[in-house]
């Protein structure tokens, strides 16, 4: 038998009628499928053994030598962002909100890919920081680097415990494997290959995980399409979803019901579409995310650095018809009566983020089977590994030689690097049992990163274009931000959500119609608030930095590079302008 599935509930809104079987999607391996996983494992064993000798210096271990080339570091820069958030959680949205989940990809990253690529990594690269803290030190002060630090430290093993949590509780519900099992094995394998080969393995490793994923990913999409009667099938279940929704064209359409908040399943109208996702979170995650800033810092030199995020944007825009798709046609496919069906949510509804184990029970036998899990386990521990080495980096150079040991010597830091590998991954052990006492634990890691993001873009913003920008405005600008974001979601509730973790603690006064629409509302209102504040008590204060200390630290002291010598076609700005003109093209296709 290929593979077990068991009759689940069929998929329509509301509780589940009596007499319908409930059940979960059980996948059944055979040892094909086994030995795929092995032979997965030990390449990623192996990528860190191997890179082991090459490991002399801090630098090596921390900063890949700053060696690798630009398509490497691309690879590596969607490598880390395909985590369990990307893959499952991308699907679930695409069968809860139709394709205008592309609005994460086509407006939600590739304009802030080519940003970063274009102006903010002359800066980062430029500057010889470590780190993002690392910069923010060399730009405004010690006190803005350190909370910027400890926050980046707290979420990159928070994030790492949810992956963690994520597949541990994947594989128990879909291949009974026991939660505890999963956890120590995940967890085990990315210590191995992080401790033995650094960021390097990170790196490569991630390079190997992106191409497993497609590899994994497209023949569901392809198989899926076939079965609904191809593209235009699709687009005639989904038209049909969409008007007995009460939202005609709403999962067909990306920009058409923009227009008002009523009209489409994430209650957002363009504006806070465009402000919050397109702008605010946008740029805030791509721009100042370490664990993404990390694998473009790891280039061989300034040019390969540029072309790290623009190079990476291109397969980034064609993404969506891997991870988004699948939740298009599971929704189709429900639509159809086929067979095909989704175990049920808490609330009774189907559970979208059982979308791919259920398209892979459908459509995959054994061997595909095991490829297509391997996509899945790939996805996930990417997310961790990506995590944990942004994490020893940030807590080595930031924390532990800044205000622990300043003269540590540079095989002292390689040690505490190893040192930190591991306890970082216990941390997110901990997180990840932690994240088990919890039913809507991503609402509260999507909200933390909202916290901290949306007002870090606006003192990066103001940092590397206003040379007047002080440490004092910086620091408390940051401070005031998340003010501000507390304060509003403290007082906005999305409609039907009791007071607490998702809003109105202090009354609800507004309301909106999804968590989407308030967490986009909210980071505007806390990149505003901190983006007036940093103006504000810049100005109240003296300039703690000299024009001499920020050069290359801001834009209008920074000396333009030249692009003399490099093919027209291999430039930053040519390429951004094609990126930009090609996402262009998407929205405008599926508007």
């Amino acid at each position: 038998m290929p593979f077990l599935h068991l009759p689940v509930l069929a998929a329509t809104t509301g509780a589940p009628a009596a007499g319908d079987a409930i059940h979960e999607v059980i996948l059944k391996l055979a040892g094909v499928d086994y030995l795929i996983l092995g032979i997965y494992f030990a390449f990623v064993l192996a990528i860190g053994w191997i890179l082991r000798k090459y490991l002399k210096t801090s630098a090596d271990f921390f900063e890949s030598g700053r060696s690798l080339p630009a398509w490497v570091c691309a690879l590596g820069f969607i490598g880390a962002n395909l985590g369990a958030q990307e893959v499952i959680g991308m699907a679930a949205s695409g069968a809860k909100y139709g394709i205008a989940t592309s609005h994460f990809y086509w407006i939600g990253a590739i304009p802030a890919m080519v940003f970063v690529g274009v102006f903010m990594m002359p800066f980062y690269y430029g500057s010889k920081a470590r780190s993002v803290p690392e910069y923010l030190k060399l730009r405004f002060d010690e006190k803005t680097r350190a909370l910027n630090a400890l926050s980046f430290a707290f979420m990159t093993v928070f994030s790492s415990g949810i992956s963690m949590h994520a597949l541990a509780l994947l594989l128990n519900s879909i291949l009974r494997w026991d939660y505890n099992v999963c956890i120590a094995v995940s967890s085990a394998i990315v210590l191995i290959y992080i401790v033995s080969g650094g960021l390097t393995s990170a790196i490569y490793n991630e390079v190997l995980q992106f191409f497993l994923i497609v590899l994994g990913l497209l023949p569901l999409v392809l198989l899926g399409l076939k079965d609904i009667g191809g593209w235009s099938g699709l687009m005639a279940r989904l038209q049909d979803y969409s008007a007995a929704q009460g939202m005609p064209g709403a999962w067909s359409h990306s920009w058409a019901q923009m227009g008002s908040a009523k009209a489409n399943p994430m209650g957002i109208e363009w504006f806070g579409l465009a402000m919050g996702l397109g702008f605010v979170l946008s740029f805030g995650y791509w721009c100042t995310d370490f664990l993404v800033i990390q694998r473009a810092m790891a280039a061989k030199d300034m040019a390969s650095a540029r072309r790290t995020p623009l190079l990476a944007a291109i397969p980034k825009m064609m993404f969506p018809a891997l991870v988004i798709l699948p939740g298009m046609l599971a929704v189709a496919l429900l639509q159809k009566h086929a067979g095909f069906q989704l175990p049920p949510a808490a609330d009774g509804t189907p559970n979208y983020n059982m979308v791919v184990p259920a398209m892979l029970a459908q459509y995959f036998p054994n061997g595909m089977l095991g490829i297509g899990l391997t996509a899945l386990m790939a996805s996930f521990m990417s997310g961790m590994a990506g995590n944990v080495t942004a994490f020893n980096t940030v807590f080595t150079y930031d924390i532990y030689q800044s205000y622990l040991h300043p003269k540590a010597t540079d095989a002292h830091l390689v040690t505490v690097g190893r040192v930190t590998t591991v306890v970082g991954l216990l941390i997110s052990v901990a997180c990840a049992y932690a994240a088990r006492q919890f039913n809507n634990i991503m609402d509260m890691l999507q909200l933390v990163f909202g916290f901290v993001n949306a007002p870090l873009f606006a003192v990066f913003l103001l940092g590397m274009f206003w040379r007047r920008a002080t440490g004092h405005g910086a620091f408390w600008g940051l401070v005031l931000g998340t003010l501000a974001a507390m304060g509003f979601q403290g007082v906005t509730l999305p409609v039907g959500a009791s007071a607490g973790i998702k809003g109105g603690w202090l009354g609800a006064h507004w309301f909106f119609s999804s968590s989407m629409a308030q967490n986009f509302w909210m980071a505007i209102f806390a990149f505003t608030g901190c983006f007036v504040a940093t103006i504000v008590i810049s100005l109240a204060t003296a300039p703690n930095k000299t024009d001499d200390q920020l050069r290359g630290l801001v834009y209008s002291l920074t000396e333009r590079i030249k692009d003399h010598g490099t093919a027209w076609y291999a430039r930053p700005a040519t390429l951004g302008v094609v990126v930009l003109a090609a996402a262009l093209v998407l929205n405008v296709i599926f508007w």
